[in-house]
């Protein structure tokens, strides 16, 4: 298969439609699950996804090394490429992996500050024009509400669109009426997009939360394969 054509009609273009187009530059979306449901892998093809198309893209890792981060890039890229039998696959590797960009974090200690400062340095003075930030491992649920502020403002000022992956704790976490996580009801006013990850049979399935302005529950039509790490649709 054809670039043009994985790109036309790819799973992401039924997640993107399923969030009125997508998330959007100057917005904030957040995917939410247990831990090892499979958020990393989801950003991680969201992320690829947009490689694909031509587009620039940091990924923010709290992690203490990067190189299952580069790992996951790596095998999410042979999975699509032998799925969709893509053509040229080493080259289009080799062109997409100059657009995107891995920083790394030390979760503690390290503040919203000295992120948003290296961010906005590597934008600027490394003359990156990233459209997309892919915050993993951020405790975002523990972030105050100036945080939130910050980070609103790099979404609007730097016209880039944020994604985040919030673990939920515990094996049974709670959700309110509206299924937001617990942990997040503080937070929702703030986010654009909350999506929740969780296993249903043999697969993760999505569930959209919040999209923009409406707040009605629906289920994508999509589902994360636990073989693959990809998101599938259904």
């Amino acid at each position: 298969m054809v670039r043009a054509e994985l790109n036309k009609r790819g799973p992401l273009r039924v997640f993107e439609k399923s969030i009125n187009g997508g998330l959007g530059k100057g917005h904030i979306g957040v995917l939410a699950s247990k831990k090892g449901v499979g958020k990393t892998a989801c950003l991680v093809h969201i992320a690829t996804d947009k490689l694909f198309r031509g587009r620039h893209v940091i990924h923010v890792s709290f992690s203490q090394k990067v190189d299952h981060i580069i790992s996951w890039y790596e095998d999410i890229f042979k999975e699509i490429a032998k799925k969709r039998d893509l053509e040229d696959a080493i080259d289009i590797h080799d062109e997409i992996i100059k657009n995107r960009v891995i920083m790394n974090f030390n979760s503690q200690g390290t503040t919203i500050d000295q992120v948003l400062v290296s961010l906005r340095a590597m934008m600027t003075e490394g003359n990156f024009p990233a459209d997309s930030v892919i915050f993993d491992g951020y405790k975002l649920s523990e972030a105050s509400p100036d945080d939130m502020n910050k980070l609103k403002t790099l979404a609007s000022d730097a016209d880039i669109e944020l994604w985040f992956s919030v673990s939920l704790n515990g094996e049974n976490p709670t959700f309110n009426e509206k299924g937001i996580p617990t942990v997040l009801e503080d937070r929702v006013k703030d986010l654009d997009v909350l999506i929740t990850l969780k296993f249903e049979g043999d697969y993760v399935h999505f569930q959209v939360i919040k999209d923009h302005e409406n707040m009605e529950l629906k289920d994508m039509s999509l589902k994360l394969d636990p073989k693959t790490m990809l998101i599938a649709r259904e």
